[in-house]
């Protein structure tokens, strides 16, 4: 009898070193650094993983790019080791094995990106839109149910204080119900502000892109709307675009004013590559108050009749102060996207059908109304 609750001791001890351990290899694989797949290096945007890189909180074990020069000649090149440049895509996700794929390549590429990842249980980040079509759009969603994979898409507006601010305001009922929003994005141009050659030839192509500054700055209104929405389904979509530098942009616009019609919101999305400065910024209209999104950390206010501002947003906490935070946190569990978060496939594929609801307004000179 003795013998056998010595015998039951040490199990229980032993399952508890179990236990243990296999508690201390979950936390030492939650805090180990992301396993980062890149795949293209033409877009500008490449810059974030650049700057990032020796903050060790993810690791790039792959790089793919099929052109041989871009492949030499970009700014992972110096940082991360030379074994680890592919040319093709399949070759490094199988030989590396990334948690998850960043896409800094064109538009266009985002489907087969995924294509890509999906079935080998790839998870997927793409810069903004996620797509140039509501087909693409609409695959894309399909292969990620289909292998549970998340494919989140990058704004740099998501991580403005101010914005995540003002949803808050909006969110306690602070401005009332929402009567319109008009929101600002572009710059002077993409060549004019200095992108290089291998961005321009996909950003300024109507298929690879899929079109100009309605689809490159665009799509941060479509964005924004949709999260400060709920997803709410628009009524309709009217909207004119312009070509202000044809010498320069010749085969897309430069210049895109959207109308997007819900049932009680009229939401106004200015995007340009022809004005004389750079900006992002939003004014909201509710039925008791305004905010104003000026700048990435400050905002004013206009509520219960008085003016508070220009003052700086309350800062983010991590992970929602960063993208590569946020997806390491998302990707790992650590984080759960809310409804329509601005990160999110639902949102996207309703910012990608603004797009294309936009792009063929234009094309006819009609309003177009979504089913």
């Amino acid at each position: 009898m003795k013998s056998y609750l010595h015998y039951l001791k040490a199990s229980g001890k032993m399952l508890l070193c179990i236990i243990l351990s296999l508690i201390s290899i979950n936390s030492y694989a939650q805090d180990a650094p992301l396993r980062l797949g890149v795949a293209g290096v033409t877009h500008g945007h490449l810059g974030e993983v650049v700057r990032r890189i020796d903050r060790r909180d993810f690791q790039v074990v792959g790089v793919a790019e099929p052109n041989d020069s871009y492949r030499r000649h970009n700014g992972l090149v110096g940082k991360v080791d030379a074994s680890l440049f592919y040319k093709d895509l399949g070759e490094m996700l199988d030989a590396t094995k990334p948690e998850v794929v960043v896409a800094y390549g064109s538009i266009y590429d985002h489907e087969s990106v995924v294509e890509a990842c999906a079935p080998r249980h790839i998870h997927v980040m793409v810069e903004k839109p996620l797509a140039t079509t509501p087909k693409a759009a609409r695959h894309i969603q399909k292969l990620a149910k289909q292998y549970d994979i998340m494919v989140l898409t990058n704004y740099e507006t998501t991580w403005y204080s101010t914005n995540q601010y003002a949803y808050q305001l909006i969110q306690e009922g602070k401005i009332g119900d929402l009567v319109r929003i008009n929101i600002y994005d572009g710059h002077e141009g993409p060549k004019e502000i200095g992108c290089d050659n291998k961005f321009l030839e996909w950003l300024t192509d109507p298929v690879l892109n899929g079109g100009g500054a309605l689809i490159d700055f665009g799509c941060y209104g479509a964005n924004l709307a949709t999260w400060l929405m709920h997803g709410e389904r628009p009524k309709s979509v009217y909207c004119v675009t312009k070509q202000h530098k044809p010498d320069i942009y010749p085969k897309v616009d430069d210049d895109a004013t959207i109308v997007v019609e819900y049932p009680a919101t009229t939401v106004q999305i200015m995007a340009s590559w022809c004005w004389p400065q750079g900006r992002k910024d939003m004014y909201v209209y509710g039925l008791k108050g305004s905010i104003f999104q000026k700048t990435p950390t400050l905002m004013e206010t206009f509520i219960n009749g008085k003016n508070e501002g220009p003052f700086e947003a309350p800062r983010l906490e991590s992970p929602i102060n960063d993208s590569f935070r946020f997806l390491k946190a998302a990707i790992r569990g650590e984080y759960k996207l809310p409804p329509y978060d601005l990160s999110s496939l639902e949102n996207n594929l309703l910012t990608v059908e603004i797009l294309d609801a936009a792009r063929k307004s234009a094309a006819s000179g009609k309003v177009v109304k979504l089913k």
